[in-house]
């Protein structure tokens, strides 16, 4: 699969909102790759859940299909559920596999669906532990058709994304990632798919206390992924896991996963991806939904700031965002916060650093004017009762701040700023947000924090911090936000022999397609399967529907070879499932 390839795209109105450093995350889907087996695992599945969900799964399903352009009989192309999701305000774009959680939910907040482009195997037909087109199109895109859900979404994905991650959560998720790839590969060797389970398995066990992100993953895991709705004693499925994997859909109704009432409790529960969940949560509705979420937001950085608010960026080693109280919002890696009374009196950043208001990022205040870092004192001056940016013109005057003045400030908690004014910006309504100085010393007692030799300090205003948060304030300040992950997603080798059981796939479907059934090539087909493909099931099932209804010897065959298929426990239940549906 290509990267940049955003040229090649086709954009509509919803995508080309998307911030230019979301695109290095997109990829071309890979259509003309999807085997023969490939479309009849899309189609077996998708007929077991359009036949088996409508009873256990919201009321918006089977209209959510609809409304979204998904085929029950081939896989979707991109461009095709484009057309249709941008009557309902929403677009999706192929992604390759997991995609960081940041990333995530910021294309959510743009109301896109990402959709991992690759199909599960036959070997995981059930259940898989990759994201793929089932998962996302199949799972999460029915329920957006309902716009209360759709606004959760996309309000989730505009505080998720927001969620401050430690510099464990990093590594959790290339863990979950490489697992995922290895274990969907059929090719992957055993030893290798164990010792990768053991690094996630180690990391797992070692997160430490949970960081914003692990807590709003585990919200988004518990709802929009195997979330349940109604009444404790008899849900619905809404949760895309549940309505993209047969096995589990099935399995989460029984009393033997315990049902739990939905509330912001769920956030300090973790999950395991590899495995089906003990326990599921039940909201009685979609508006209790975003309820607890603005509930869990009103306790995150982003809405409270201060000195924990910092701390928690330094701690994440990632682009941050503090605002403080004028509205001044500065973006960078936070490196350093100098506090007093459990309050920060200074802030630090290390390379490169922009700085905003109302998200736009101030004229000559970007990344390359502040590559070096930013610094600058928070707070109230010493013994003067008014904030700077309280103060009246006349205020500034009486206490030496204004242009071509030198000054002292000094600010409570003992941080001292001396040098010359040479220019202030204020923001739209007159308040003033930064002050310029030159020739300036910047120290914290007998730690000097800036000198004169290092050029224009640039000083922001504020009295507190009342908001923190992960990524930059203005999407146009950093271009490489993110991390793509270097461990791509497994291009699966066919053997000769492979590749000839799915043209045998093919001539099946193109049976179907026209309607015109050879009795005798499906025949000498079965002979060749049983002979040469002895654990194959799908195809059998296959050719078993389209001579369902026909006068041929060959419906006894085909039934009872399906019949000692299914003498293996693995097989049992796929098959069953599978000829129910056609009788």
């Amino acid at each position: 699969m290509e990267r940049g390839l955003s040229h090649q795209l086709k954009w509509n109105t919803v995508t080309k909102r998307l911030p230019k450093h979301l695109h290095e995350f997109i990829v071309k889907q890979p259509y003309e790759q999807y085997t023969a087996q490939n479309q009849a695992v899309w189609r077996y599945v998708m007929r077991l859940n359009t036949n088996y969900l409508p009873n256990v799964a919201h009321g918006y399903y089977l209209e959510g299909i609809a409304k979204t352009g998904i085929s029950i009989d081939k896989i979707p192309e991109m461009e095709g559920m484009n057309r249709i999701l941008k009557d309902i305000g929403w677009a999706a774009v192929s992604v390759d596999g997991f995609i960081p959680p940041n990333a995530f939910m910021e294309f959510q907040a743009y109301n896109v669906l990402v959709i991992a482009s690759d199909i599960r195997t036959i070997d995981h037909i059930a259940y898989t532990p990759a994201p793929d087109i089932i998962h996302e199109a199949a799972g999460h895109a029915p329920i957006i058709a309902n716009p209360e859900y759709a606004e959760y979404l996309r309000r989730f994905g505009e505080i998720g994304s927001k969620a401050i991650s430690s510099s464990k959560d990093y590594e959790l998720y290339e863990a979950v990632r490489k697992v995922s790839i290895l274990k969907e590969d059929p090719n992957t060797p055993e030893p290798e798919i164990e010792e990768a389970l053991a690094v996630l398995n180690d990391i797992q066990n070692n997160m430490g206390e949970l960081s914003e992100m692990a807590q709003i993953r585990n919200l988004h895991w518990w709802t929009v992924e195997y979330g349940l709705i109604g009444e404790l004693s008899n849900p619905k499925i809404y949760g895309a896991g549940l309505l993209s994997s047969i096995g589990e859909s099935k399995l989460c109704l029984q009393d033997s996963v315990k049902k739990i009432p939905f509330s912001i409790e769920a956030a300090n529960v973790s999950f395991d991806i590899t495995k089906q969940q003990p326990q599921l949560f039940v909201t009685p509705d979609f508006a209790y939904l975003s309820y607890v979420l603005e509930k869990f937001a009103n306790k995150m950085a982003l809405r409270t700031g201060g000195l924990s608010g910092v701390e928690k960026l330094i701690q994440s080693k990632n682009i941050g965002t503090i605002e403080l109280s004028t509205g001044i919002q500065i973006s960078g890696l936070f490196s350093k916060v100098i506090s007093s009374e459990n309050k920060p009196i200074y802030i630090q950043t290390s390379g490169k650093s922009a700085l905003a208001s109302r998200d736009k990022e101030l004229i000559g205040h970007g990344t390359s004017y502040h590559a070096a870092g930013f610094g600058s004192p928070i707070g109230k001056l010493e013994g003067i009762n008014l904030a700077i940016e309280d103060m009246s013109p006349r205020d500034l005057e009486i206490y030496g701040i204004y242009e071509g003045k030198r000054t002292t400030l000094l600010f409570e908690g003992g941080i001292k700023v001396e040098g010359q004014i040479i220019t202030g910006k204020r923001d739209l309504r007159g308040k003033i947000i930064l002050i310029s100085f030159q020739d300036c010393t910047v120290s914290h007692y007998e730690n000097i924090l800036f000198q004169p030799e290092w050029g224009v300090y640039d000083m922001a205003i504020g009295k507190e911090i009342i908001s923190a948060y992960a990524g930059p304030a203005a999407v146009e300040s950093f271009q490489d936000l993110y991390q793509v992950s270097t461990v791509k997603t497994h291009k699966i080798n066919y053997s000769e022999s492979e590749l000839n059981l799915h043209q045998h796939y093919q001539t099946v479907r193109d049976m179907r397609d026209t309607k015109i059934v050879d009795i005798e090539l499906l025949s000498k087909i079965l002979d060749e399967l049983k002979d040469k493909y002895p654990k194959d099931w799908l195809l059998p099932l296959e050719i078993y529907e389209l001579v369902f209804n026909a006068d041929t010897p060959l419906k006894k065959v085909v039934y009872d070879h399906l019949t000692h298929l299914k003498s293996d426990s693995n097989l049992e239940k796929l098959i069953s499932n599978g000829m129910n549906l056609i009788s």
